[in-house]
């Protein structure tokens, strides 16, 4: 009986035993594989273990969050099966990883990552992976901005509203062979998110009373306060990042002036590229005055091309109009980082004038039709109009502009050559650059002078270059200016407009009295000009075209 006894013991033990096992190792199949962590430590300043996994994270208050996540194979592999006839070089120039977040179950954000996020070794070898996607301050990772694009790009912000929610993120390989493929998922995790209210100064949200202003007389017209009260509270909120300043022109008074996060009416904007808009408005007026001949006027004019590198005939066709639409046709892209002509590429050289006009030309561009972002471009037409004119391009700013507007705070940057930087390098304050917009509503008058001769306006303004090239239906480009139209409630507002990197904006509304002004500092912020459009769409627009 006692050796029976025993003997069932040891059988029991036995099952039990592999039981565990196999339950052991089913979770090892499952964790860390398979399965996709959530921290809320400092990456930076402490070594992340298992015991820092959560899954639980408070939107607003906790500082940080990073997902973690192992890999069976290196990411090559999972490439290598879902195109085992292209070379592992192949692979990794087409493929890498997929993430996918998913709110409540419901899919917001799908990021293929390019090829430059990870490097070759991460890629064939890294099994193991720790990725920030919340930290107090911008840093240098993929993932970081990855996450940026999820909530400003994708509406992630919109939806994850005050209350409980459920963020799920997975991980698969993706290749995009003539066709997107993806592979099975790789890991997958999902973390409870609490998002809690964003605390402001209430003090921020009332619409920020107009000083007494010389050359502006101040609106007395109506609009709607609550919608601007709307927008304070979430520029505010950090909803639209780093803005500055926002005015109101209409009728030629001053409608709205408000001032954010530290600037106020004497702080100068570093607006970017709205700077290049004025390269046009100077070559207007040194047109106007006989010092160059027209817009039709060639490259060639100004510089032997044929001393510069890469000369072909092509660039003999080049004219100053082609020049201010970007149509020209030199090899330069500045939405394309590996173009020869990118201005990333110039900046770092001591002669930005040979380096445009030692670029070759794209044999299939067609010259004032197909349009390319080219900044190297604009800085040509700087120094034409520095050269072309009486005492150079500054002191002629400032006599035939700045100095006729009342202008008389400004900076400008400059090139190596000491010419001021028409690529976007004076910065002025926002109701300032409302000024030079109210100009050209006005049709090239300002305080009854006629100051830029009102057909190079109509030019100016005038739908030159469609932007369908580019992936922007029923948009267009004039001399440095861009052009679009707003529907709001059916109804359709057209307008000219200067633009510059973080969502620097001077709207020119044509059939409605209003110059609109946006000056952002939100530079690396990857949806900075949607929000200036939603800051328009959805909130300046409504409230001042109703006056109750």
């Amino acid at each position: 009986m006692k050796l029976n006894f025993n003997l069932l013991c040891i059988v029991y033990l036995f099952i039990a035993c592999n039981t565990i096992s196999s339950s052991q190792k089913k979770n090892q199949l499952e964790t860390p594989e398979n399965t996709l962590f959530f921290s809320k430590a400092d990456f930076k300043t402490n070594k992340i273990t298992s015991d820092n996994y959560t899954d639980d994270f408070t939107l607003h208050k906790d500082q940080f969050l990073n997902i973690h996540f192992t890999l069976k194979e290196p990411l090559i592999k999972s490439l290598q099966k879902l195109a085992p006839h292209l070379t592992d070089e192949q692979l990794l120039d087409n493929g890498n990883f997929q993430f996918t977040f998913l709110v409540n179950d419901k899919k917001v954000h799908v990021e293929n990552l390019n090829k430059g996020s990870g490097t070759l070794d991460t890629k064939t070898n890294q099994l193991t992976y720790i990725l920030p996607l919340i930290y107090p301050e911008q840093i240098d990772f993929w993932s970081w901005f990855m996450w940026l694009k999820f909530m400003k790009l994708s509406g992630g912000e919109d939806i994850l509203t005050e209350g409980k929610h459920s963020l799920t993120v997975e991980v698969r390989p993706y290749l995009k062979d003539q066709k997107l493929k993806t592979g099975p998922v790789l890991s997958k995790g999902t973390i409870k998110i609490e998002v809690a209210r964003i605390k402001i100064d209430e003090n921020l949200v009332p619409v920020q009373k107009i000083k007494t202003i010389n050359d502006w007389k101040i609106s007395k017209a109506n609009y709607n306060k609550g919608k601007i009260e709307a927008l304070n509270r979430k520029i505010a909120e950090k909803r639209f990042n780093q803005i500055n300043g926002i005015v109101v022109i209409k009728n030629n008074e001053l409608l709205i002036e408000e001032y954010f996060n530290g600037a106020n009416r004497n702080s100068l904007h570093d607006a970017r590229s709205v700077g290049k808009s004025f390269a046009s408005t100077l070559l207007g007026i040194a047109i106007q005055e006989n010092y160059i001949n027209n817009e039709k006027a060639l490259l060639k004019d100004f510089y032997d091309l044929k001393s510069f590198k890469n000369y072909t005939q092509k660039k003999d066709s080049v004219t100053l109009e082609s020049l201010l639409t970007m149509s020209s046709g030199f090899l330069g892209d500045d939405t394309n980082y590996n173009s020869p002509g990118n201005e990333e590429k110039m900046y770092p050289t001591k002669n930005w004038v040979n380096f445009t006009l030692n670029l070759p030309m794209e044999k299939d561009k067609k010259l004032g039709v197909d349009f390319t972002y080219f900044t190297a471009g604009v800085v040509v037409l700087g120094d034409i109009i520095h050269k072309s004119v009486p005492e150079g391009l500054i002191s002629y700013t400032h006599k035939k502009l700045f100095k006729p507007l009342g202008i008389t705070n400004y900076k400008w940057q400059y090139t190596p050559q000491k010419v001021g930087n028409t690529a976007g390098g004076i910065q002025l304050r926002a109701i300032d650059f409302a000024k030079y917009g109210q100009l050209y509503k006005n049709k090239g008058v300002w305080k009854g002078k006629q100051i830029l001769n009102e057909k190079w306006i109509e030019k100016t303004l005038s739908k030159k270059v469609s932007l369908t090239n580019i992936g922007l239906e029923h948009e267009y480009y004039g001399f440095l200016f861009w052009n679009k139209t707003y529907t709001i409630n059916k109804k359709s507002y057209e307008v000219s407009y200067c633009s510059g990197r973080g969502g620097n904006k001077i709207f020119i509304f044509k059939d409605i009295p209003f110059v609109i002004v946006i000056t952002s500092s939100a530079y690396d912020i990857p949806n900075a000009h949607s929000n200036a459009d939603k800051i328009i769409q959805e909130y300046i627009l409504p409230a001042v075209i109703d006056d109750k």
